[in-house]
């Protein structure tokens, strides 16, 4: 009898892990919603149907994206934060609302590190540094030397106060040690019209705004914000071989919320680079501008960490004001 109760923890431990098995090989038992906190057709949108898509054929439930705008993607990332951890409410999101937004607003409703169980990346988009065609400079040390020449003169414009391309040029301006102004505009496609429109000099867009504007000759592209070349723009050198820390990536990934059984993560996970490994999948994702990719959960947790104190650094150094 005395030996009893040193056996209950071990009888309890082997009862949740035969749940927890029986739960992930029984998920999904039901249609699962992914959160895109975002409007119809932006990166997280069209990238989260593409891996909805790819989860409904292989795991023969229905994985529906359901658009939750609103607060620059606050709304629809509190609303998972709060859901049940039970694999059926997903979030596809994308850096701001997870690494930038924790930086900039006082009250954010979440906590992207406590809230969220990480499971994947599955896409990177590339921003490439274009200027205006009338503009001196074909490389960024022209451009640089010419912020030097003209402090305070030289205007870029950004898609939105505190994006990645806003905060882009902020790194930009403190790395290469110039005082530049910035504009923010009402998204990438009022940014890229002004910069065409002469109101600004230059600009970080992704490739499927900047691109078909350089081959028709309305944009000149001088370099890309990733830690390396573009196999796409193989020409393009990184802002970072002139001025090492700029790097300007757009991810995109797949979280739950957190405490939703390591079983079903693990699943989620291997379905994720299931798909990201389909050629199909893979191309879907590079012809809406991205970079298929996956990580592991705890790689996805370490670049998220890692993300919030970058940028809280370039907010900080900027002096930008906190919302």
């Amino acid at each position: 009898m005395s030996r009893l109760p040193s056996r209950l923890p071990l009888a309890a431990a082997l009862v949740l892990s035969f749940a927890g098995a029986a739960l992930a090989q029984d998920y999904p038992a039901k249609p699962v919603r992914m959160i895109g906190p975002s409007s119809p057709g932006g990166g997280i949108d069209t990238n989260g149907r593409i891996l909805a898509a790819a989860f409904t054929q292989s795991m023969g439930q229905q994985f529906v994206l359901e658009n939750r705008p609103g607060a620059g993607g606050r709304i629809g990332t509190e609303l998972v934060s709060k859901a049940a951890p039970d694999g059926y409410t997903l979030l596809f999101s994308a850096a701001a609302a997870m690494t930038i937004h924790p930086n900039t607003y006082k009250n954010l409703p979440y906590d992207p590190v406590r809230d969220f169980a990480p499971i994947s990346l599955v896409a990177l988009s590339e921003y490439i540094l274009a200027v205006h065609p009338s503009l001196p400079v074909k490389s960024v040390k022209d451009l640089i030397a010419l912020a030097k020449a003209r402090p305070g003169q030289i205007v870029y414009g950004s898609s939105g106060t505190f994006g990645l391309p806003h905060l882009g040029g902020e790194l930009l301006e403190q790395a290469a040690g110039v005082d530049m102004l910035h504009v923010a505009y009402k998204g990438g496609g009022p940014a890229a019209r002004a910069i065409l429109g002469g109101e600004v000099a230059f600009m970080f867009g992704t490739g499927p705004t900047v691109v078909p504007l350089a081959k028709a000759g309305r944009l000149r592209l001088i370099a890309i914000a990733s830690n390396k070349r573009s196999p796409a723009l193989p020409e393009l050198p990184t802002v970072a071989e002139t001025v090492p820390g700029v790097e300007v990536s757009a991810w995109y990934g797949l979280l739950a919320p957190a405490g939703t059984p390591q079983q079903i993560i693990t699943r989620l996970h291997a379905e994720t680079v299931k798909a990201i490994a389909d050629p199909k999948v893979a191309a879907a994702i590079r012809n809406a501008g991205g970079e298929p990719v996956t990580s592991t959960p705890a790689e996805f947790a370490a670049h998220i960490k890692s993300e919030i104190a970058r940028w809280g650094k370039a907010v900080k150094a900027a002096n930008l004001p906190i919302q």
